[in-house]
């Protein structure tokens, strides 16, 4: 592989990660919701989830998922009816925050860490569309001459970290935006929008046909 080969799949994948989808909507909304939390639980889980998903389709997995109509649409089920669950919780959290009279985020009930990373993994892994991008991506950018165990780890390092570097950065520009949300009302409009901006992945991932 070539450097000028490498820097092609460097800036394809910055402009492919940098689209808003269900986990740039997830990471923003977590954002909001743990404004006074950190994020690297919730990076750390879109990071491995990329890492997953793309190693699956080095082995094979995401020919599978494009030859089974069966297997792509469970998987895209549960990634749809996932979002939706996540969607309805965040709306329903909001309108409890709104019966109490109190913040939607209470420190007490703030999720940890543990559930923030399972969450970003499960989101962006359970996207059927991202097996199949890799498949159809990454194979372009690897050459015949050349091992291809060296070429793989070479390009799952380099996306694995620019998807580190862009969770990070939509995660930073929704804490400083939401910094601004101190209210009751705000934070309970922003889980309201958040939920509703789930509900709508959620829809289009289970409206996705396979090309």
């Amino acid at each position: 592989m070539t450097f000028e080969v490498w820097l092609a799949f460097v800036a394809a994948s910055a402009i492919m990660l940098l689209i808003p989808g269900p986990t740039v909507l997830m990471v923003v909304g977590d954002a909001l919701a743990n404004r006074t939390r950190r994020a690297w639980a919730t990076v750390a889980g879109v990071v491995m989830a990329d890492a997953t998903a793309m190693t699956l389709s080095l082995a094979g997995a995401g020919a599978l998922l494009e030859a089974s109509a069966g297997a792509f649409t469970l998987m895209k089920t549960l990634g749809g009816l996932y979002l939706i669950y996540l969607g309805v919780k965040s709306i329903l959290g909001a309108r409890g925050g709104a019966a109490r009279g109190g913040k939607v985020f209470a420190g007490d009930s703030a999720p940890t860490m543990l559930a923030r990373f399972l969450k970003a993994y499960a989101v962006t892994v359970l996207n059927p569309k991202s097996i199949l991008f890799f498949v159809a991506f990454v194979p372009q950018f690897i050459s015949a001459q050349a091992s291809f165990l060296a070429q793989s780890g070479l390009l799952l390092a380099t996306f694995t970290c620019l998807s580190m570097l862009n969770s990070s950065l939509y995660s930073l520009t929704a804490s400083l935006i939401g910094g601004r949300l101190t209210a009751a009302s705000a934070q309970r409009k922003v889980s309201y929008a958040g939920g509703c901006a789930l509900l709508g992945a959620g829809a289009l991932t289970l409206a996705i046909r396979r090309s």
